[in-house]
Parts: structure tokens; C-alpha cells; sequence
């Protein structure tokens, strides 16, 4: 067997290359949607003013910029509302068939986006509201697809599905903004909505192919006592606790991929073509990372590592929100897909690690709250502050932020700095071997 595909152990696993086909096609679908959307609700705003009324003082605010904001609210909130119903769905049914519930969906919702597009039926207050619906069905999958992972290979070979996770992932979001920019520039929106649909069931048809159903937590039941218990084994987490906040603030402060259509079109003024390919740049540096993540043993030290990863991600939105360079924005752009994608592999194989199985849903969900409503919020607050001191300043200044934020994380949070997972599991097992004699 070839040595490339010993590394890459998790696609020896059948059940793994089914999920792992049906979240590149669904990511691009997805993208492809996101995409749209943030260029629809653009287009529709572009060169409209809102007034903000405070202490009897009229502030005119750029009203694409505030629009663009307020998509990252109402993707936000139904994650607040679903999350953690969400977990409790991936700890009490089949999570297959929650994942194949929500893209099926997610599906009607992107029909829904072409037909109005298309009859000329579509305000952005409709793009509003469908973004709303596909953001639950997002917020109730996500928890059965991550915890389900964990579930299809080893434990030993965790970490490596994690990481091609994330590899199809990146080349899903990839592949979609470019072919969607192309799109747009010579066909109505509306096609691109129609083929996240397509994505959204090739995704369901692949995903159905999963053999395992592992086995339902009988004490998940619909109640707060049962979420109570997802809570506090999170919280009570100290590590896992530390890499959420990190997680959320940092993403809270940085985002800024809502706000590329502003930057492409007016600060660098480069089109929708020059926006699809700017909105590639995260996700090639996020792919070529996580290839290299995936050809490789377990990283060592890997607490050091995640630190310095988010450390990289702010720095480098930082520079792109000052840059006027199409090359210097693609390429800190692209490190900090870099640094996202070392850290989620990381903080995922500590919160898969450390969690049982049957309260793995729930641990999911309760970060869920964080890791999605933080990039979200992250996209309000940019936009809000792009509003009245431009895309520039909103970017750079929240980048200079989540950096000096991780200096605090690792003072604040030495468990971190410290974590290496492989002498953590060496360490376990010698103890497993002691019980046992």
C-alpha cells in the first residue's frame, strides 16, 4: 500500500469515505449558497444609505456594509435557538439520518432562493428569512456530523479523519466561490442556487451509505436536565473550556469574510470575478495546510501549536485589512485559512478525545454556540464598524485584537500550552495497564 495512503489512514474506513464524499459536495453547496447570497444582498444594497438615530443625532451608515452585517445575525441566531436541540438529536437518534433530515432541507431552501430569483420575486428581507432556515438546519446537523467521526474509525486514527474532514472541506470552498463568481458574472444568481440544491442531495445519497448506527443514548431525553448535563461536562472541561472561548473571541474579532464583497469591489476594485477568486485564497491556504496535516504523523506539542496558529490568524487579518495589493491580500488571506484549519484540528481531537461517546452530541453542541454564533457575530460586528469607519479599519483592528487575545488565552490557561496529545495517550494507557494488573 502506498505510504501517502498509510498516512491518510481514516479512508482505509468504508464508512468514512461515504461521509467524507457527502461533506465535500455538501460544503459546496453550501459555499456556493453563502456566496450568493453575500453578492445578492450586496447588489441589492449597493450605493443605499441608512440612518442611525442616536441622542437626536443622524448617522449615515453605508447600508451594503450594514447588510452584509446583519446576515451574520441572522445566521446566528437559529444556531442560538437549534444548537443545543441539535446535540440532543445527535446523542438520541441515528445521526445518519439527521445529517440526510438537514441537507434534504437545506436542499428546499436553495430551491426556494432559484424560483423566487428567477420569477424576479427575491428582497432581501426573503434572502433574510431563507438564510435563517437553512442556518437551523445547519445548527441541528452539525452536532451528528461531528460527533459521528469519532464513531467510524479508531480512536488512533481520529485525529487524520479530522484533518481530511477538514481538507474536503477547504476543497469545497474552494471550488465553489470560483465556479460561483464565474457564474454570476454570466448568469442569473438563481442558477447558483439551483446547484447547491443538486449538492445538498448528492450529499443526503452519499451520506446514506453509512453503515454504522452506532448505539442511542437512553438517558437522552428531551429535557433540560438531560442538556444540563451536556453543559456541565463541557464547562467542566477546563481544556476544552479554554480552546471554545479562544474559539469564539477570536473569530468574534476577526471575521471578515462577510465584508470580501466590499473589498473586492471597492478597496482592491477587482468585480465579482476578482471577489470569487479573493474568496478562494482562505480555503487554499487552509487545503495546502490540511494536506500537509494529513500526510503527517501526530503533531507534537500541540497546545504550542494551536496557540501560535490562532496567533497567525489574527495577525494576518490584520494586513489584509490594510492591504491594497491583490497579491498581499490573497496571500495573508490564504494564512489565515492556514492558521484556522491547525487549530480546529487540534481543539477537535481534544474535544473528541476527552468526551464519551454518549454525551459527545451534546459537548458538540454546546461548543457549536460558540464556534458558529462567533463568526457570525464577528461578521455583525464588522460590519456595523465598517459601517462608520470603513472595511479597512473593521478588519485590521479586530485582527490586532484576536492576537493580543491569545497572549491572554495562553497566560490565562496553561493546561493549553502545555497539552501534548500524544504523551496524554501514552500516559492513559500506562494507567489503564496499572488498573488491569
Amino acid at each position: 500500500m502506498p505510504r501517502q495512503f498509510n498516512r491518510m489512514a481514516a479512508l482505509r474506513y468504508r464508512d468514512f469515505r461515504y461521509l467524507w464524499f457527502g461533506e465535500m459536495v455538501s460544503t459546496a453547496g453550501m459555499q456556493m449558497q453563502l456566496f450568493a447570497i453575500n453578492w445578492h444582498v450586496f447588489e441589492l444594497l449597493r450605493g443605499q444609505t441608512f440612518t442611525l438615530n442616536l441622542f437626536g443625532n443622524g448617522i449615515a451608515l453605508g447600508s451594503e456594509a450594514f447588510g452584509l452585517g446583519l446576515l451574520g445575525l441572522t445566521r446566528v441566531i437559529p444556531v442560538l435557538l437549534f444548537g443545543l436541540l441539535g446535540g440532543l438529536l445527535a446523542d438520541r437518534f441515528d445521526r445518519c439520518r439527521v445529517m440526510i433530515a438537514m441537507r434534504l432541507l437545506a436542499a428546499l431552501v436553495a430551491v426556494a432562493l432559484s424560483v423566487l430569483t428567477f420569477s424576479g420575486q427575491i428582497g432581501v428581507w426573503l434572502i433574510y428569512l431563507l438564510t435563517a432556515l437553512g442556518a437551523a438546519a445547519i445548527a441541528l446537523d452539525f452536532p451528528a456530523r461531528q460527533s459521528i467521526e469519532a464513531n467510524l474509525v479508531d480512536a488512533r486514527h481520529l485525529g487524520n479523519a479530522i484533518s481530511l474532514n477538514m481538507l474536503v472541506t477547504k476543497i469545497g470552498t474552494i471550488v465553489a466561490p470560483a465556479l460561483a463568481g464565474l457564474l454570476l458574472a454570466q448568469f442569473n444568481i438563481g442558477l447558483v442556487y439551483s446547484l447547491s440544491a443538486a449538492a445538498f442531495v448528492i450529499a443526503a445519497a452519499s451520506i446514506s451509505g453509512i453503515h454504522h448506527r452506532g448505539t442511542l443514548a437512553k438517558n437522552a431525553r428531551f429535557s433540560w436536565r438531560t442538556l444540563a448535563l451536556g453543559i456541565r461536562f463541557t464547562f467542566g472541561k477546563r481544556i476544552i473550556m479554554g480552546t471554545m472561548l479562544l474559539d469564539f473571541f477570536a473569530t468574534l474579532l476577526a471575521s471578515s469574510r462577510t465584508l470580501l464583497p466590499i473589498v473586492a469591489g471597492e478597496v482592491l476594485g477587482i468585480g465579482a470575478v476578482g471577489y470569487g477568486l479573493l474568496a478562494t485564497a482562505q480555503p487554499v491556504g487552509g487545503l495546502l495546510t490540511g494536506f500537509f496535516l494529513s500526510l503527517r504523523g501526530e503533531l507534537k506539542r500541540q497546545g504550542l501549536i494551536f496557540l501560535a496558529s490562532v496567533a497567525v490568524y489574527g495577525l494576518a487579518t490584520a494586513i489584509f485589512g490594510i492591504s491594497t495589493s491583490f497579491v498581499l491580500s490573497y496571500v495573508v488571506f490564504a494564512l489565515t485559512g492556514a492558521g484556522d484549519i491547525v487549530s480546529s484540528v487540534i481543539r477537535g481531537t481534544i474535544r473528541q478525545l476527552t468526551t464519551p461517546d454518549q454525551l459527545r452530541g451534546r459537548m458538540v453542541s454546546v461548543n457549536m454556540l460558540f464556534f458558529m454564533t462567533g463568526p457570525q457575530l464577528g461578521e455583525l460586528r464588522a460590519g456595523l464598524v465598517a459601517s462608520v469607519l470603513g472595511a479597512p479599519l473593521a478588519i485590521f483592528s479586530g485582527g490586532v485584537m484576536a492576537a493580543l487575545l491569545t497572549l491572554w488565552v495562553a497566560w490565562r490557561f496553561p493546561s493549553i500550552r502545555r497539552y501534548n496529545s500524544a504523551a496524554d495517550l501514552k500516559r492513559q494507557r500506562r494507567q489503564e495497564l496499572r488498573r488491569k494488573s
